[in-house]
């Protein structure tokens, strides 16, 4: 724990692996940066790397760092949650930042606990939104100004809880993936790159890795203009082509909600909502899914939705722009025929006034 910083720094953990910068620090220097502003202080991202980190140093200093902690050692050529949360706890002690993000990642998820308790501070995780505000604790007149209001889903979703951390310094969270928007490159931004050099004086990392596998993703959900993403009301396995047939014909990805997983209709891949990505493609069309809003949590940001689905009443259309009530199984082979005949489908999808305006039942 660091005593409380007013003029500390904004930090964003720039998680990178052989090289290469993944997206999510990239997400998050475009919040970091609203955040860095509104507190009036600078936005720093801390790289750790086993050397040649000056050209991932450039592109987070174009991404809107002003700042980089770069940190070269061999210790740091593959990831160890010891020898991470050693430098990060380090760096913390030295400057004294009031914010520290880490993606919501594998990486982030195992590192972010270790440094907090290494320096005995809170953290919440899979924050969805993060904002800047003040407080007063419960029982006292104390009002505490500017702090970081971590914002994220709880009890399965049914609330939405709002955190802050007024004591226990810095002020930590991990951020879900793909809930940022990326900022656009200026390539004429330059960030100031402070060195650090890590003390691993009498330190033995207590694993040795001797071999890392890792397996791509099938898809890429967040890339995809196009989802097309089926839940349990589709029904089977089998059934689940349809979702499949439709995404190729409007040349789309193919998602699915944690249910239709769990059911074991497609891989897990695909999944869209709370426990898997959030897409915000041009059209997601929502096939059976009833719409719990750990699934709209990940999807309700698309620019058009459409909903099918047999259950007028089902929470997906609170969040849709079009509604086409009816069996998929009926509903999705008229689209297909309509769209390769490249025919108008007159009468099946039914505009909505709005988002949570019901729809009509599907005619013809």
């Amino acid at each position: 724990m660091i005593e409380v910083n007013r003029i500390g720094e904004v930090w964003v953990f720039a998680e990178q692996e052989k090289g290469a910068l993944s997206e999510v620090p990239l997400e998050l220097l475009g919040k970091g940066r609203e955040l860095a502003e509104t507190l009036g202080v600078p936005l720093a991202a801390v790289l750790l790397t086993a050397g040649d980190g000056e050209e991932m140093a450039t592109r987070l200093g174009q991404d809107g760092a002003d700042k980089v902690y770069l940190v070269e050692h061999d210790l740091l050529r593959q990831y160890q949650a010891s020898t991470y949360a050693r430098v990060i706890r380090e760096l913390v002690q030295a400057h004294a930042p009031q914010v520290v993000l880490y993606g919501a990642t594998a990486m982030g998820r195992d590192l972010a606990p270790t440094v907090a308790s290494s320096l005995k501070c809170g953290l919440t995780a899979d924050c969805t939104d993060l904002q800047i505000g003040d407080h007063t604790p419960p029982g006292s007149k104390e009002l505490h100004r500017n702090l970081l209001l971590q914002i994220r889903p709880a009890f399965g979703g049914s609330i939405i809880a709002t955190i802050v951390n007024y004591d226990r310094w810095p002020q930590m969270a991990t951020v879900r993936e793909g809930v940022m928007v990326m900022p656009q490159p200026d390539g004429q931004r330059r960030a100031t790159l402070v060195r650090h050099a890590a003390s691993f004086s009498g330190f033995r990392a207590p694993l040795r890795i001797l071999e890392s596998e890792r397996r791509e993703k099938k898809v890429n959900l967040k890339a995809a203009r196009v989802i097309v993403a089926g839940g349990a009301g589709v029904g089977t396995r089998e059934s689940f082509r349809l979702v499949w047939e439709l995404a190729n014909c409007l040349g789309g990805a193919v998602g699915a909600s944690r249910a239709a997983i769990d059911l074991g209709f497609v891989d897990k891949d695909h999944q869209v909502g709370q426990t898997g990505t959030t897409v915000r493609p041009a059209l997601y069309v929502a096939c059976g899914i009833s719409g719990a809003v750990q699934h709209r949590a990940g999807m309700e940001e698309s620019a058009k939705i459409l909903a099918i689905n047999i259950d007028r009443s089902a929470p997906i259309f609170s969040v849709a722009h079009y509604g086409i009530v009816g069996d998929l199984r009926v509903v999705i082979p008229r689209l297909v025929r309509a769209i390769r005949g490249g025919a108008r489908i007159e009468g099946l999808a039914e505009p909505l006034e709005g988002p949570g305006t019901p729809p009509r039942e599907a005619r013809g």
